[in-house]
């Protein structure tokens, strides 16, 4: 897979006194497999610079290389290539055919692209599959969540597998639980060496990427700082329903994590040497799920999520993530099958 270099890129809007400059001498090289992060507020020229990359815009100076191809200088046909097969757009606003089920949506740029209708239908499916929509290939948008609606526009940018996958603020609009699922789809996909480029004013997904570019200062920041400390038998560690931006790794002993379900507490974990808990918190800024309170003396290691990463890498968060996803999906079944009432 080819890298992709950002060289001296200027963009300008406008003229004399009313000239905008949203990117200015902008350098960037983005290696095969990366998922990287143009992070910023609304008008620091997030969607401007995505727009270059997949040669909508062009910019004032400066070039963009994919490999052995420089994008700024693509006209006419070559150009219409290049979007057609060699970049993905996930747009903000899905922008799905309303008339169209999951799996015709995907269809589109397939039989645009001259794909005969069975093959379009069945490359579709598995996209769809691909990013665990198999069960919803025939809903219509309006029967799907904003999150599924978002998958099936990412499924959609990959019908015809483009090496480049450019996404404009996919998690806007969707709740913590969606976001996740979204978030571990475009990590999945940098997997075969596929270059994923995000912009985003969301900070939750900055614990999964492997490259983030500030496009504009920041005052939010992530939790720094490691920190060992001995917890005595019944000591609360933190409590259900407070916020942390701490991950903490047992050392010894045995964390009880507890759960308030009606008037009684109930233990849902018990963690003890080797694992991990309380992710969810720190990388998503969730309220903490359950109360962590020592069984016996224990030690534990608290990690802010950049030294959580530094340490053990993006691949352990992106399993820790997943992990806790599945360990809820069995709690809720168990629940299910003890209390019916609890479906609701």
């Amino acid at each position: 897979m080819p890298d992709l270099r950002i060289e001296s890129l200027t963009i300008t809007y406008g003229s004399g006194d009313l000239a905008v400059t949203p990117v200015k001498d902008f350098y960037r090289t983005i290696a095969p497999g990366t998922l990287a992060l143009l992070l910023g507020p609304s008008g620091c020229g997030k969607t401007t610079l995505l727009s270059c990359l997949a040669g909508i815009l062009t910019p004032s100076s400066g070039a963009i290389h994919f490999g052995d191809v420089e994008i700024t200088a693509l006209s006419g046909p070559a150009l219409t290539e290049f979007r057609r097969h060699r970049v993905g757009i996930v747009f903000q606003g899905f922008n799905l055919v309303a008339s169209l089920d999951a799996t015709e949506n995907v269809m589109v740029p397939l039989r645009a692209a001259g794909v005969p209708r069975p093959e379009a239908r069945r490359r579709a499916l598995e996209r769809l599959t691909r990013v665990g929509l198999a069960d919803r290939a025939h809903h219509h948008p309006g029967g799907l969540s904003g999150g599924q609606q978002q998958r099936v526009a990412i499924a959609r940018a990959l019908a015809l597998e483009p090496p480049l996958l450019i996404a404009d603020e996919p998690t806007a609009n969707l709740d913590n639980v969606q976001v996740e699922m979204v978030l571990r789809t475009l990590r999945s996909l940098t997997d075969s060496g596929r270059t994923v480029v995000v912009s985003t004013h969301d900070h939750r997904l900055l614990a999964l990427a492997d490259d983030v570019v500030e496009m504009a200062p920041t005052s939010v920041a992530e939790g720094h700082g490691t920190e060992r400390r001995t917890v005595a038998a019944g000591e609360t560690l933190f409590r259900e329903g407070s916020r942390g931006d701490k991950i903490y790794e047992v050392v010894r002993g045995d964390i009880r994590l507890r759960q308030r379900r009606g008037e009684r507490d109930v233990v849902i974990a018990a963690v003890t040497a080797g694992d991990f808990f309380g992710e969810m918190s720190a990388l998503f800024g969730l309220a903490r799920s359950a109360t962590a309170i020592a069984a016996v003396e224990s030690e534990v290691v608290a990690y802010g999520v950049a030294d959580f990463r530094a340490k053990f890498g993006t691949d352990r968060i992106m399993e820790l993530v997943a992990r806790t996803e599945s360990e809820t999906r069995a709690r809720d079944q168990r629940r299910l099958v003890t209390d019916p009432s609890a479906a609701g």
